[in-house]
């Protein structure tokens, strides 16, 4: 029997014409989540050519540190009876267990999966088959410590409207996870290039060996570098949380980690600054290709063809400044 109800496509402009700005600032939203996540894959990259695929088992231990530190403070399903001030305090904890959590994770993976392979001066595919393997093994000890089933959902706060663009209204939630980001993203940025830690960082991007008989040492800025990817990725684990209040489960890093990548390589990968442009890039296109062709499924394969012209045109993506190269 041959299936002719073409209904599952749309191809709506109207719709997109509607929703155009409530589309584009929720794309904000998610794509600086995604831009965060996607500095850990540039930085490592930068430093050691290396795409850390368990970076995304990272960021969803940061996620389950988050939402079990907010549920043993009382929080759930709906939001708690707090002032302001302890709402406050309760989330600048979950934020510090939810990078703690992340960072550990990310330097538990390079001590104990990469840094025996680069004793051996192990071939770049031994890296890449551990880093998978690092993930999956990450995923099934979460699922045998937490089970199959998402964790209870937990709200934050009740969302307050701040004010209205182009007559969207834009949510203090939506305020706090861009400006947060943003500053996060410029912290990360200005660490690199200013500070002596940093000039190493780049130092042992450019040229590792040289930089080692300079007296730069390379161990400790690998280190450095994942633990730095880890605490970003916490801290996106607790917007993603604050968005998603009920998407934390063992294997939901995978689809964040997928565009959190994509988003590192749209921007240029091995640039901070390329890393936050390329998810805001990949949120906004994929929110309006959702609503373009009338389903949400659409939102990944739109965004990640977007990924494909772009690199067809310029193919180092499109900051294209590698971490080694970057000015002081």
């Amino acid at each position: 029997m041959v299936h002719t109800d073409n209904s599952w496509i749309n191809f709506d402009v109207n719709a997109l014409a509607q929703n155009f700005w409530s589309a584009t600032f929720d794309g904000i939203t998610f794509g600086s989540i995604y831009g965060l996540i996607a500095v850990g894959y540039t930085l490592v990259y930068g430093v050691l050519s290396l795409i850390n695929f368990a970076h995304s088992e990272v960021f969803i231990v940061g996620a389950y540190g988050v939402v079990i530190t907010l549920t043993s403070l009382g929080f759930g399903p709906s939001a708690p009876t707090l002032g302001p001030a302890a709402i406050i305090g309760d989330l600048l904890l979950a934020l510090v267990v939810g990078m703690a959590c992340s960072a550990a994770t990310a330097l538990l993976i390079e001590r104990l999966a990469y840094r025996p392979l680069r004793r051996r001066n192990a071939p770049r595919l031994a890296f890449l088959i551990t880093a998978i393997g690092a993930s999956f093994v990450i995923q099934y000890l979460i699922f045998i410590i937490r089970g199959a089933n998402a964790e209870p959902s937990v709200t934050m706060f009740v969302q307050n409207p701040v004010f209205e663009v182009f007559g969207t209204t834009i949510y203090d939630q939506q305020i706090i996870i861009v400006v947060a980001a943003i500053l996060l993203m410029v912290s990360t940025d200005m660490f690199i290039r200013r500070s002596r830690t940093g000039r190493g960082i780049r130092a042992v991007a450019q040229d590792p060996d040289t930089a080692t008989l300079m007296g730069v040492n390379k161990e400790r800025v690998i280190m450095i570098t994942f633990v730095l990817g880890g605490l970003l990725a916490g801290a996106a684990a607790l917007f993603y949380v604050m968005l998603v209040p009920s998407g934390v489960i063992y294997n939901g890093g995978f689809i964040l980690g997928v565009k959190a990548f994509a988003a590192a390589v749209l921007g240029g990968i091995g640039n901070v600054r390329g890393a936050l442009l390329g998810g805001i890039i990949l949120g906004v296109i994929g929110n309006y290709g959702q609503i373009l062709l009338g389903d949400s499924q659409w939102s990944d394969v739109v965004a990640f063809v977007v990924l494909v012209l772009v690199l067809l045109i310029r193919p180092e993506g499109i900051l294209g400044t590698t971490l080694g190269r970057s000015k002081a």
